[in-house]
């Protein structure tokens, strides 16, 4: 699964930094796959979309922060647990239930972010 911010964000910014996979970005910011990754150049993503890595994608929120689910790899492979929910002081990051991977799915994608 991957790790979703709610509406209850205080936009304090705490999580931006703790993301191993720069996944996270302030509402309105456009995001690529090169920030925070190996990736380069045009790449064939895990869903079999072939896209330019420093294309900027358009911002997933524009008034709070997000994250890029197909960046999130809830820190497997980094860390012991989601660093994003480890500091937020509110709570709201949190499991997205609509959004399920494995550990393996999870290690894959961290694989293909980072050669």
């Amino acid at each position: 699964m991957a790790i979703i911010i709610t509406d209850e964000c205080i936009n304090c910014g705490a999580c931006e930094p703790e993301c191993p996979n720069n996944a996270i970005y302030e509402g309105g910011a456009e995001w690529t796959w090169s920030d925070g990754t190996s990736l380069k150049g045009m790449i064939t993503t895990l869903n079999g979309e072939e896209t330019d890595a420093e294309e900027e994608k358009e911002p997933v929120d524009m008034d709070i922060y997000y994250i890029v689910t197909d960046k999130c790899t809830e820190c497997e492979g980094f860390h012991d647990e989601p660093q994003c929910a480890a500091v937020c002081p509110v709570d709201c990051c949190v499991d997205d239930p609509d959004f399920r991977e494995t550990e393996e799915e999870l290690l894959k994608k961290k694989d293909f972010m980072h050669l």
